[in-house]
């Protein structure tokens, strides 16, 4: 039977489709160089679009106001201005086409020594993201890292800047101990000297690194922009923190985020316990609170360590007592716990007959107390009583009597603390180097960053009640008696003092045989163990008795200790 031949659509059919597909792809070719044009001003208008959304994503809520103004303004002003329009679609043109252009927006690929720092985190990681039932695993020796790292980014000096990690859903990124050993690799790996933010994304299964730039530790003690009750702790990053405050800096006047502590009768956290260890910064941050709090209420000032660091207050208006001794600190806290009460039922009586609180209810009252476990353990030697037995009341109805209480400790002397001052003191400030287990003790929690190698004084980390915790970098408040102030913090701290309240010839001199002049124009330095005489007098009210305070006078010579 012969073949029958097949049609000429079929037999030459090949031919024609490879010439109908090449002159396709010469129409596309040419259409690609006519619209090459449009199709850069497209993707340089979608990058300056994306760079705009980032911006302002970046730039803190309180600013985003004035951020928009001034845009607003600069269209006004393009718009009136004689051609403006277009000249301002010309710029805008020439600008999406300068970053349009091929390889504008690409970033460049790791060399070969990155390449190498990357693989190297990626088999650390294997034993940790890796399980023997994944059938898939994203994690394996000799595997590919591009996949676990989609984003990365490195400083001049070739070390990981930036790094976005996937992991396995199975990991147990909600265990501390699990997220604690995948810092650690990750900052070991990365490069020790820096501080790393780990950011931990668990619903997308993804952890971002980030390096973190040191805290400036030259801002000085000044007068802070705040509302009354809110003081100034110290200085941190943007990471969590909306708001910014200006600052004299450097000679130069520029916004920093803080870390505020918002007290007074609505605050959640009414006091604060610091904890550090020798030379870390605690009695300089106690010192700063001090000069914060003496712009709207009173200040006692209990010293356990008797070095005279809080002199400079001794005799200032708003300062009652700076008490140095076992004697005088027992009864400036007691003084305390009877104000507490007084407050308390004054402020009562003023509810009940319909009336507002009286004024000396509503100024704010600040104890604060360093090293209270030196005075403890020299009222254990005597066989007296402890200082902090007399913190009860004010730990406990100090928020509604506008009563503050801070305490400075040292981590040998965490032990001795009162059950009522770790209970109450829910506000927490951990200053200079401290292990893991210490963060946890004190903090409740560990931070997301990895500590500084080289920790300044005032260094350290805080946090008020459940929230995060904060980078922290206190303000450079030296003693202004102390050789070793410089004349700028000396100054600066001299100019936040308040008025005297008595000539400088009634204040007793320094203990320690200092000069009564350290530097030109400086103050003699009086005693810090003048004691509070208060005058007092019992009132019943219904079946409790109450001493009021008439007057706080202080002391010329210290009261003996016996």
């Amino acid at each position: 039977m012969a073949r029958r031949p097949l049609p000429r659509i079929l037999s030459n059919g090949s031919a024609h489709l490879a010439r109908s597909r090449e002159l396709a792809r010469t129409a596309a070719d040419g259409a690609t160089d006519v619209l090459h044009p449009l199709i850069t001003i497209t993707r340089g208008l979608r990058r300056l679009a994306a760079a705009g959304r980032r911006k302002w994503a970046d730039t803190a809520k309180d600013q985003r106001a004035s951020l928009f103004l001034v845009a607003a303004s600069l269209v006004v002003v393009v718009a009136l201005v004689p051609y403006g329009p277009l000249l301002a679609v010309i710029a805008l043109m020439a600008a999406a086409a300068w970053h349009g252009r091929e390889g504008a927006g690409a970033p460049a690929g790791p060399d070969e020594t990155q390449k190498q720092r990357l693989q190297a985190l990626y088999e650390a990681l294997v034993p940790y993201f890796t399980a023997a039932e994944d059938p898939a695993p994203l994690y394996a020796h000799g595997g590919d890292w591009q996949k676990a790292f989609p984003e990365y980014g490195f400083d001049d000096s070739g070390r990981v800047q930036r790094l976005e990690i996937h992991y396995p859903a199975y990991f147990k990124d909600g265990e501390a101990e699990s997220r604690a050993r995948i810092e650690q690799v990750v900052h070991s790996k990365s490069g020790r000297g820096r501080e790393y933010l780990f950011d931990w994304y668990e619903e997308g299964n993804q952890l971002t690194v980030t390096v973190l730039a040191p805290l400036p530790t030259d801002i000085t003690a000044q007068r802070f922009v705040t509302a009354p009750g809110e003081l100034v702790l110290g200085f941190t990053d943007a990471t969590h923190v909306q708001r910014t405050l200006p600052v004299e800096h450097r000679e130069e006047r520029r916004d920093v985020p803080p870390v505020v502590w918002r007290t007074g009768t609505r605050s959640t956290e009414p006091h604060l316990l610091a904890v550090g260890e020798p030379g870390s910064g605690t009695t300089t941050f106690l010192r700063s609170l001090a000069l914060q709090a003496l712009q709207y209420g009173d200040v006692l000032v209990v010293e356990g360590t008797g070095t005279d660091e809080y002199a400079c207050l001794t005799g200032r208006e708003g300062v009652l007592a700076v008490e140095c001794g076992l004697a005088g600190a027992l009864a400036g806290l007691e003084w305390a716990a009877h104000e507490t009460e007084r407050r308390l039922i004054a402020a009562n009586r003023a509810r009940q007959a319909g009336h507002p609180p009286p004024e000396d209810t509503r100024r704010p009252l600040w104890i604060l107390l360093d090293r209270p476990s030196a005075l403890g353990h020299v009222a254990a030697a005597d066989g007296g009583r402890d200082p902090q037995s007399l913190l009860q009341v004010p730990l406990r109805h100090g928020r509604p009597a506008n009563v503050t209480i801070v305490v400075a400790e040292q981590f040998d002397g965490l032990d001795t603390l009162s059950e009522a001052v770790l209970q109450h003191t829910r506000a927490r400030v951990l200053l200079g180097s401290a292990s893991p287990e210490q963060m946890e003790e004190v903090l409740g929690g560990r931070p997301r960053t990895t500590p500084t190698p080289d920790i300044p004084p005032g260094r350290g980390y805080a946090r008020l009640g459940a929230g995060p915790v904060h980078r922290l970098q206190v303000p450079a408040t030296p003693d202004p008696y102390d050789d070793a102030t410089t004349d700028s913090n000396r100054q600066a701290v001299l100019d936040l003092l308040p008025a005297r309240t008595a000539p400088v010839d009634d204040v007793p001199a320094r203990t320690d045989g200092a000069p009564a002049e350290l530097g030109a124009g400086l103050e003699a330095a009086p005693a810090a163990t003048g004691a509070a005489q208060v005058k007092t007098e019992a009132v019943r009210v219904g079946t409790e008795t109450v001493r009021l305070d008439k007057d706080v006078i202080p002391a010329k010579a210290a009261v003996a200790e016996g």
